[in-house]
């Protein structure tokens, strides 16, 4: 498939008119969704696509991730300050940057799903999650929101079989519960998202990884959120 086309503008060489690129305004596109949704491989075959700069959750250098899954109670606060200053960290460097970006995960669902779900399971207390939320708040106001953001809607069933297939080692222990409260925390979320542009992507009946034709829905979509095309 073909990138799709940028603005034209008319200049004049001579006395006659042409066709000239306009250079586009970078764009910031987010990819949200549950663990296992799928989010990295999007994000990953949408940069190859469009040519995008992709910027990835770094959970393999995370210094917190894997004592998080064996003592949720002890680690919840300090993994989402790690996650929220990450992504905090990502944004400010988007924003100030020249290329068009496409990010993997967002600094809202940090606030609005991860950290909620923790506090309303018992993992995280009312004092550590205030703390928490009131920081998020103050933070939000020094970034703008994503031009696209892509929701990646999984039942547990889908998550879980890519979970196991992708194999990871500090993701064995997670519990099933946990995944599916936070698919209702993510529901209720996108329920109300007012940001920005949103695309939501069935994951259940879009097998974007595995059938050409189905990520082929996905560029159209995207083209016609982002170019106005089809």
């Amino acid at each position: 498939m073909n990138s799709p086309p940028g603005k034209f503008e008319i200049c004049f060489i001579g006395i006659y008119p042409v066709m000239a690129k306009a250079k586009s305004k970078p764009k910031h596109i987010a990819v949200a969704g549950n663990i296992g949704a799928g989010k990295t491989t999007l994000t990953e075959m949408l940069s190859k696509h469009y040519k995008w700069i992709p910027n990835f959750e770094d959970v393999d250098h995370n210094p917190y991730l894997m004592d998080f899954y064996e003592d949720m109670p002890r680690w919840s606060f300090n993994l989402q300050i790690y996650f929220l200053n990450s992504r905090l960290r990502q944004l400010v460097e988007i924003q100030k940057g020249t290329e068009t970006v496409i990010q993997d995960r967002t600094i809202y669902e940090d606030a609005n799903i991860f950290a909620p779900n923790l506090h309303e399971m018992g993992l995280m207390s009312k004092r550590d999650f205030d703390n928490y939320y009131h920081f998020f708040q103050t933070l939000k106001t020094l970034v703008q929101p994503p031009d696209l953001l892509i929701y990646l809607n999984a039942s547990v069933p889908t998550l879980v079989g890519q979970i196991q297939k992708r194999g990871r080692e500090y993701e064995e222990n997670i519990r099933l519960d946990y995944l599916k409260k936070l698919n209702e925390y993510y529901n209720k979320w996108i329920g109300d998202y007012k940001e920005g542009k949103l695309l939501v992507i069935d994951v259940d009946k879009n097998k974007f990884a595995e059938r050409d034709e189905d990520f082929g829905d996905i560029i159209r979509k995207v083209d016609a959120e982002l170019y106005g095309l089809f």
